[in-house]
């Protein structure tokens, strides 16, 4: 009877639980939709307790999806993987209450804490030790928020013991009733509190942000022993979890990004690219962020990172917001229906904008309308607005590393459209794959899980493991997305 793995990908827009058997093949799934909330303009949060209940209603419904091909499917299942939304944090006390509610990466309430950070000592400090760059992205300002305007956490530092976590120390708290409190090298490493080189919380940068008193969770590699659990009953004995990765860093060993050079784009809310440098950081000179790529317990990889804020939140946008289309598979029949863009462009700075640009008070803008445009001239330059950002990032990569890329590996919800995958191939100008599922962050949690329990003897087993790839080779005769993409370029520069 073959075994099976349990992944959990607990990300922005909701929490897949996938199984896997020991090939990478998906047995069976089931997802369970996150709600965000919006206090005020800006602020982006998640209610923990419904993280938590949403991951165990997405087991719940991946085993019965399994128990209609195998009943005694559950006594199949012999390791947990874990991969998250990576710079999402909450604090909670000793007994596993939440604090406060889970801020987003995506909230901007540190805005006024990375101004004042910038061209400080302390600026340069957090980029030398952490690799990362001051901005409200990263988890560490929006904690040095909470201290300095929420009184109540801070007097709750003073008086008892605060826990710190990503989603994945949160997760783990609370499947192991208290008993675990872990996370791993590549959550830790997009906190700005954690340094790159000595593989340490850093003190001085915990001082200098304001943080002090804050317990922060053991640091360890992305495979390692983290615990065991039974899953509030839904397995007869307690599996251990034996993963813990950052859901983008999960893709890139999904994807098989296992040696330098090797890149890959996981298109979904947001966007990032992961340039594996190899065993030693790499400092970017372009907009770029070094930080870690995925680590065993003995190796550690590490990785340039374009970080694009807004992909399919845009495409959702037009959906829930503007109501140009039902559903997201339409997009790419519309474009299609349209010869060329019209002449419009949409900058998707909802949230600002990331790599390489770094605007984080940039507001999106639709540029072009004229009344001979249409709504499906919009929807097409959302999806274009995804390829230039891609091939900016890409170029600056390319910059930093010295490499030329030769293919991108692209995973994610937005890979299912063609049109937008042909679109990318022709401006970057190479090959684009993909392996052929959405759940790429979720194998690489399965095959890290795997090969510490010892499912899989080597990282070279796991290499030789890849699902049927589907390629888009570029079109040499594409001249117009490369216009249209100088033109984008001119726009962001004038706009943001």
């Amino acid at each position: 009877m073959n075994e099976l793995i349990l992944a959990i990908d607990q990300g922005t827009s909701g929490t897949k639980s996938v199984l896997f058997d020991r090939d990478g093949q998906i047995f069976a799934k089931g997802y369970t939709e996150s709600e965000s909330l919006f206090p005020q303009p800006g602020f982006v949060e998640q209610d923990p307790g419904q993280i938590y209940q949403n991951m165990l209603d997405s087991v719940t419904r991946c085993l019965a999806d399994a128990e209609e091909k195998d009943f005694a499917v559950r006594d199949r299942v012999k390791v947990v993987g874990i991969s998250n939304q990576r710079e999402t944090f909450l604090l909670w006390d000793k007994k596993g209450l939440p604090l406060c509610n889970a801020i987003v990466w995506q909230c901007k309430r540190s805005v006024s804490v990375c101004e004042r950070l910038k061209n400080t000592a302390l600026e340069a400090e957090i980029k030398s030790r952490t690799g990362l760059i001051v901005d409200p992205y990263f988890s560490g300002a929006k904690l040095t928020w909470m201290m300095e305007n929420c009184s109540d956490i801070k007097n709750t530092v003073s008086e008892r013991d605060v826990y710190f976590g990503t989603i994945d120390t949160w997760l783990l708290y609370k499947l192991t009733d208290g008993q675990s409190y872990f996370t791993d090298i590549t959550n830790a490493s997009r906190t700005l509190l954690f340094n790159i080189h000595t593989l340490q919380w850093d003190d001085t940068l915990i001082k200098g942000l304001g943080v002090e008193g804050i317990h922060t969770p053991d640091v360890k590699p992305s495979s390692y022993k983290f615990g065991f659990s039974d899953f509030e009953g839904r397995f007869r004995e307690a599996i251990p979890i034996n993963s813990m990765i950052g859901d983008s860093h999960g893709a890139a060993f999904g994807e098989g990004c296992l040696e330098p050079g090797q890149a890959k784009a996981t298109l979904g809310t947001g966007s990032s690219i992961l340039w594996n440098t190899g065993q030693k950081p790499v400092t970017s000179g372009h907009g770029m962020v070094t930080t870690t790529c995925w680590s065993t317990p003995d190796r550690l990889d590490y990785a340039l990172e374009g970080i694009i804020v807004t992909c399919g939140a845009t495409i959702k946008w037009l959906r829930d917001q503007i109501g140009l289309f039902t559903s997201s598979s339409e997009t790419e029949k519309i474009a299609q229906s349209l010869e060329n863009n019209g002449g419009v462009y949409l900058i998707p700075a909802f949230s600002g904008m990331g790599a390489p640009y770094w605007k984080m008070d940039a507001h999106a803008s639709i540029v072009g309308l004229t009344f001979g445009v249409s709504k499906d001239h919009i929807v097409r330059a959302a999806l274009e607005s995804v390829a230039y950002q891609i091939k900016d990032v890409v170029s600056a990569m390319e910059k930093d590393s010295g490499i030329v890329l030769s293919e991108l590996k692209v995973d994610g919800g937005m890979v299912a459209n063609h049109w937008l995958m042909q679109k990318i191939a022709d401006l970057l100008g190479v090959r684009i794959s993909t392996i052929g599922i959405e759940e790429v962050s979720a194998l690489g949690a399965a095959y890290m899980a795997g090969l510490e329990f010892g499912l899989y003897k080597s990282l070279d087993e796991l290499a030789a493991m890849r699902s049927s790839m589907q390629f888009f080779e570029p079109n040499p005769d594409s001249k117009d997305i490369r216009k249209s993409h100088a033109i984008w370029q001119t726009l962001v520069n004038k706009h943001c």
